[in-house]
């Protein structure tokens, strides 16, 4: 540790000897009062220079309405403050006679927008896609097509967004996505995430953020980048909220409700909100697969499963503000989600695919139960007028979760006759993973065109799996020696970060360096197999963005990024569809690492085409292998040598007429596996697809809005699998109602019910085929109603510690 921090304070000095300076005291300030004569805080104040309107800086009021600058050099200025639901304001003009000389502007009162609520609506929406520069947003919000929809589902609507029938989640065409919520990492295996998104309703979202290529202060996980969903955050003064209500069906109901509560004063800001989900659902998987032998056997298996699913999720904090620059805070989110899943499954067994002389019929029953309580305790202080300020996190989580599943296994003959009794067989699978983690970032203003961003980040992370398998046998339930275990992993990463921007005329660079220090530990305790890593990596990011005209950016970006293996795909045990199909995770599984290299090309600050190239060293994927030994087939991670990416997006938004206006997104990309030694077999796989999403609005009258979104995923090969196109159509209403403060949504996903998952064997000597399908097609009707006061007071966003190790944790 020692040495680590040693490392930090050697980058920050080194980034900092050229620039050191004492910040300045502010010489120029005023106060902006709102049409209550209140102070107004969080007031967008941008000065000026009387002589050419030029920029000068920029600042934000405090809660007690103050702004201040430090200007230097003497001449006349004037401010212009900004704030939504108000007019511009702009203020007189002072001289400064000599430099340094202090100035007051005095006290402004802002006036409330008289503009008709038609007006102000269309000023303020936000398109469903933004482009901005280092990131995509999509916003959900306002969605109608969105209504009623799980995070999940929600996702798959994201452009350059992949999510297949068992809600593997790929962007830009590469899994290895890390998943953030609200810039927080959810420390948790991709099982879990998918289940927790899968718990979580859009009415909760405010935004999704795709960053392609992070820079050296996020986590250096995730090979093809993070995805943040930011959710919903009353802004408003006084005591607002909110009430939500959805109501779904397809071939099962779903609904979920929602409050979400905020009180706001000048020294405290009290928040919370509580949703309540049920979600079934049923699906159907077909698998047909040769098993190489003398003779060859074939297996042709229909399953189907109804998977029952509530959820509770809840979120109370405090900020409370010290002063106008130190605010400090308190968070308490969590879950607690439980359900069941009944699975019928028929594997038909035979010399060929038309002849049949055996059957295995498997029943089984899952149960989950899952909880999750966070804590954060957040700091945060204003240094002074440029800007600067230094933030601090302290978080703790802990995470419990119990498996249960229950199998009946039935061998008969062509006749129906039993081939043996009936097998039965049980698991019991108890879980806890417990979370530490504590980081600071500093960033500071070294000059007018130098800033300095830097941080430090230990977390601790220990998850604790115990399977307990059983057989019935004799007439009584009996441990099952060979597939009992327990199965501890303990880990600790310590990071340290700097990065240096510097803004020319028309050009800004950006250079990072990440460093992490990982050890970990992990422990199969019925055998003895311990697995040990200590290891340091270094991280190195590299942006530029270059501005050719008004109309006309170019940008270039670098970065060197890890995936540690999910906490689930290194736990080896064993879960069985049936005893000829199961999955098994990886102890021996290393991390990959990835180079990243991105150029983008922005026209009219709205059309942008960005092209990526990525190499992937130690790839870990998902692969499906045979179990030769018993004729049967499994699925588990691997890390396959090499994955080469290219990939091509372009962003098309499109205002065809006043009431019609569209989103076209593209994502052109080839994937290249190689591994020379794959269960004893080479495989080398690759080929070019595209994912073409097309979204259009329609403004049918004034809060009167419709949604069509449609999708097309073209073939492509991931690793050992070979995946069919994919593709469907949503549609969606929304009306505004109660004078705006309510609003009704319908929403139809998958109208055409063709949204499937179909995928073959890309390894070599192996034959199967997989049919999948999900209850897609849901019909959805959503109400909100939004209550209380509605002056706009931004409340400060909130960035936890725990951000990159709740996204390996299950669900």
């Amino acid at each position: 540790m020692k040495l680590f921090y040693s490392i930090l304070f050697a980058l920050i000095f080194t980034a900092t000897a050229g620039f050191a300076q004492t910040n300045p005291k502010p010489n120029i300030s005023g106060v902006i009062l709102d049409e209550a004569q209140k102070p107004a805080d969080y007031v967008t104040v941008v000065l000026f220079k009387a002589a050419d309107s030029s920029v000068v800086k920029t600042a934000f009021t405090d809660p007690s309405g103050t702004f201040n600058f430090n200007v230097r050099e003497k001449g006349s200025y004037y401010y212009k403050a900004s704030s939504m639901g108000y007019q511009t304001l702009k203020s007189k003009t002072i001289v400064l006679t000599a430099d340094n000389q202090k100035a007051d502007f005095g006290t402004a009162r802002l006036i409330a927008n008289t503009q008709n609520l038609k007006e102000v609506n269309i000023a303020v929406t936000k398109p469903l896609i933004e482009r901005k520069m280092d990131k995509i947003v999509m916003n959900v919000s306002n969605s109608a097509i969105m209504t009623g929809s799980t995070a999940l589902e929600v996702l798959q609507k994201a452009p350059g967004v992949t999510v297949d029938q068992n809600d593997k989640i790929s962007m830009m065409g590469k899994q290895g996505v890390l998943i953030q919520l609200d810039g927080k990492q959810t420390y948790m295996s991709s099982a879990d995430v998918a289940n927790l998104l899968r718990n979580m309703q859009s009415s909760e979202i405010e935004s999704i953020e795709l960053i392609t290529n992070p820079s050296s202060k996020y986590d250096a996980s995730g090979n093809s980048g993070i995805i943040n969903i930011k959710t919903k955050k009353n802004k408003n003064g006084g005591t607002n909220g909110s009430l939500s209500g959805t109501a779904g069906y397809g071939k099962n109901f779903r609904g979920n409700a929602g409050l979400n509560l905020n009180h706001r004063t000048q020294k405290l800001n009290l928040f919370g909100n509580y949703n309540y989900g049920r979600n079934e659902r049923d699906n159907l998987i077909a698998i047909d697969r040769i098993s190489n032998g003398t003779p060859d056997t074939y297996f042709m298996q229909v399953g189907n499963s109804h998977r029952k699913q509530q959820n509770n999720n809840f979120k109370a904090g405090i900020d409370y503000f010290i002063d106008k620059k130190n605010t400090i805070g308190v968070l308490v989110n969590g879950y607690f989600n439980h359900g069941n899943e009944t699975n019928a499954n028929n594997t038909l067994i035979g010399p060929s695919f038309n002849q049949v002389d055996s059957s295995l019929i498997t029943n089984s029953l899952q149960t989950n139960k899952y909880n999750n309580v966070s804590y954060n305790l957040n700091y945060k202080s204003i240094l002074d007028t440029a800007g600067s300020e230094i933030s601090a996190d302290v978080d703790y989580s802990k995470y419990k979760g119990n498996d249960g599943s229950d199998y009946e296994n039935d061998y008969r003959f062509q006749n129906g006759d039993r081939i043996r009794p009936i097998r039965y067989t049980r698991n019991n699978t108890p879980s806890i993973i417990d979370i530490k983690a504590f980081k600071i970032d500093y960033n500071v203003s070294l000059n007018k065109t130098v800033k300095l961003e830097a941080g430090v980040k230990s977390s601790w992370v220990k998850t604790d799996n115990d399977l307990q398998a059983e057989e019935f046998v004799n007439n009584a339930w009996q441990n099952d020696v060979k597939r009992s275990n327990q199965f501890i992993y303990d880990e600790n990463v310590n990071a340290a970060y700097t990065n240096i921007n510097k803004q020319f005329k028309n050009t800004s660079v950006q250079i990072g360096l990440r460093v992490e220090q990982t050890n970990s530990k992990g422990n199969l305790i019925t055998k003895n197999n311990v697995v040990e890593r200590n290891y340091w990596d270094f991280f190195p990011t590299f942006f530029v963005q270059q501005t050719l005209s008004k109309n006309n950016q170019l940008g270039f970006s670098y970065s060197r990024r890890i995936d540690r293996p999910s906490y689930d795909a290194l736990n080896p045990f064993i879960y069985y569809l049936d005893e000829f199909t199961y999955s098994k995770g990886n102890p021996f599984l290393n991390p990959q690492y990835t180079h990243n290299f991105e150029l983008s090309y922005t026209l009219l600050q709205k059309y942008m085409l960005s092209i990526g190239y990525s190499r992937v060293n130690d790839v870990i994927a998902e692969v499906i292998l045979p179990d030769a030994a018993n004729q049967s087939l499994y699925q588990t991670n691997a890390n396959i040598a090499t994955n080469i990416s290219y990939n091509a997006n372009l962003n098309v938004p499109v205002q065809i007429t006043k009431w019609w206006q569209t989103n076209n997104n593209l994502n052109v990309f080839h994937l290249k596996f190689e591994a020379p030694d794959l269960a004893g077999r080479a495989l080398n796989t690759g080929k070019t697809s595209f994912q073409f999403k097309s979204q259009q609005t329609f403004t049918i009258m004034d809060g009167f809005t419709a949604e069509i979104n449609g999708s097309y995923e073209s073939p492509l090969d991931y690793g050992t699998l070979s995946l069919k196109a994919r593709y469907y159509v949503d549609a969606g209403l929304s009306k505004s109602l109660l004078n705006k403060k309510a609003s009704l949504k319908l929403a139809l996903s998958d109208v055409f019910n063709i949204s499937e998952n179909n995928l073959s064997s890309a390894y070599p000597g192996l034959t199967y085929t997989v049919h999948q399908k999900n209850e897609t097609r849901i019909g959805r009707i959503s109400f909100t109603y939004r209550f209380g006061k509605n002056e706009i007071k931004p409340a400060r966003r909130r960035s936890t510690g725990t951000e990159a190790e709740q996204g390996r944790m299950k669900n």
